[in-house]
């Protein structure tokens, strides 16, 4: 399973819709926190995303509405003893207040790669909105993937399979197989969450041919002057970014509070790159 859960998708103030904003990025047993507004706790348990099992959290920036949630979630863990093991939780470089949770490990967000499994990697990208503000790329691992009957039919089997990954090549009773003879390598799905910026090159960088791009936009086209003196991005802001990375999806989020109907944003943002979305609270997005 690859799969994220838009926990909050308002920008800046909670509605009644909209929580503040916060998404848990589930693969396989991992369990990814990226942003952690006022109630994400909440939010975790009503869509069923398993606060519990939380593997790791990282803040893009220190707002408010994008960490305040943080020691709630961590008060609730101490109390419930739910995490025995070191958490680790990346934040940038004005947070403080966390001393108090000895399971919890801090780590200063740096650009680069900030968190490793056998199957990705978490890096953190700088973007363009207040001072320690950054974007975040999951990469999952490209796989070696075998033509099973091509590599039957020249005698491979069992611990054959484990060992031309090791060595590149096995002898067999027909001969030498190497391993690209009988296998082709599967790229490993990419996301990207930009966090509050506006767009620049570093976001389309990170952002290249990326399966997810999940993009902030809290302003319609018609606010573009108001969203650069905010430091922020509008839809068609956010489409154009999708478009010149290449990726293949875009989803919206970090929506005003203002817009209680969605269609304009939309439609801006399909003009500019036509497979946009808007997220909304709960939904799930399968990668």
């Amino acid at each position: 399973m690859f799969q994220v859960t838009f926990l909050g998708t308002s920008g800046s103030i909670p509605t009644v819709e909209r929580g503040m904003p916060a998404l848990a990025v589930k693969y396989e047993s991992e369990l990814l926190l990226w942003d952690c507004g006022e109630g994400t706790q909440r939010q975790l348990m009503r869509y069923k995303a398993g606060y519990g099992s939380i593997s790791a959290i990282f803040i893009t920036h220190p707002h408010l509405d994008h960490y305040l949630g943080v020691f709630g979630l961590l008060e609730t863990l101490r109390l419930s003893s739910v995490s025995p093991k070191k958490l680790p939780l990346f934040f940038p470089g004005a947070m403080d207040g966390f001393e108090r949770y000895a399971f919890v490990a801090p780590q200063k967000i740096r650009k680069g790669e900030l968190y490793r499994t056998a199957d990705f990697t978490v890096d953190a990208f700088a973007v363009k909105h207040s001072k320690d503000s950054y974007g975040f790329i999951f990469q999952e691992k490209e796989k070696v993937k075998f033509h099973e009957e091509k590599a039957h039919s020249l005698g491979l089997s069992g611990r054959l399979f484990r060992e031309i990954q090791q060595k590149g090549s096995v002898k067999t009773a027909k001969g030498v197989v190497k391993l690209s003879d009988v296998s082709w390598v599967k790229p490993g799905r990419k996301l990207v969450y930009g966090g509050d910026c506006l767009p620049d090159s570093n976001i389309i960088e990170a952002a290249r041919n990326a399966d997810l791009l999940i993009h902030e936009a809290t302003f319609d086209a018609s606010r573009k002057d108001e969203a650069g003196e905010r430091m922020h991005s509008t839809s068609a802001d956010a489409a154009m970014v999708a478009k010149k990375a290449g990726v293949k999806k875009l989803v919206l989020t970090h929506i005003s509070p203002r817009y209680a109907d969605v269609k304009e944003l939309l439609e801006q943002a399909k003009a500019v790159f036509p497979d946009s979305e808007i997220a909304y609270d709960g939904v799930k997005v399968d990668i």
